[in-house]
Order: structure tokens, then C-alpha cells, then sequence
């Protein structure tokens, strides 16, 4: 059973759906990312962080080109916004030894180790 994630305050939407998003990857329940990431993009449109989701949920089940293109969406929407740079970087790279960024908390320990 899907639990309702959305509030309405968007910004406490979109971390709970990362935080769920999240945790469903982990146990590869693949088809419930899909129907709330797809309810995620229709209520914020413009929003980045669904389209950083479903390019993830992409790279996860091994569509490299969706992914990418996703990624680049999310970045459009907002070029500030960390974690769909991370992933471009990432896959594009085809750098798979690290974790993906599913919010920009996911960031931080990439962007420390640099500096």
C-alpha cells in the first residue's frame, strides 16, 4: 500500500517523496517509484526534483539515455539545483562507485571531498 506523501506545502512534499523514493529503490520496488514520481510531476511541474527521481529510477532499471535526458530536465527547471548535476556527472561519467543524489543532502560528502 502506497502511503500519501503530498502536503500542501511543496517543499515538505518533494523531501518526503525523495525520502521515500529513497527507500523504495533500495527494496526495488520499482513500479511504486513510478507512480509517485508520475504523481510528483503532474501537481509540480516545475519543479526538479521529480525529473532527478525518474532519471535515477531510469539509471536503476537501465535506461542510460532517459536517465540523462531527465537529469537535464531537472537541471533546466533549476540549474542551481545539486543533485541532478551530481547524477549527470555521475553517469555520464559512467562512474558507478558511488551513490546517486536523490536530494541535496546526497551532496555534500561529494562536494567536501573535492575542495
Amino acid at each position: 500500500m502506497l502511503i500519501h506523501l503530498f502536503y500542501p506545502n511543496q517543499k515538505k512534499d518533494i523531501s518526503l517523496l525523495c525520502q521515500k523514493i529513497r527507500q523504495l529503490c533500495i527494496t526495488r520496488d520499482y513500479p511504486a517509484c513510478i507512480t509517485l514520481i508520475t504523481s510528483a510531476l503532474a501537481k509540480y511541474p516545475d519543479a526538479p526534483e521529480p525529473h532527478n527521481l525518474l532519471g535515477i529510477l531510469y539509471e536503476k532499471t537501465g535506461n542510460h539515455p532517459m536517465a540523462m535526458r531527465h537529469f537535464q530536465v531537472a537541471s533546466a527547471l533549476d540549474p542551481t539545483y545539486q543533485p541532478a548535476a551530481f547524477n549527470m556527472e555521475r553517469f555520464g561519467a559512467f562512474d558507478l562507485r558511488g551513490a546517486c543524489a536523490f536530494d541535496p543532502s546526497d551532496c555534500i560528502h561529494h562536494t567536501t571531498m573535492e575542495l
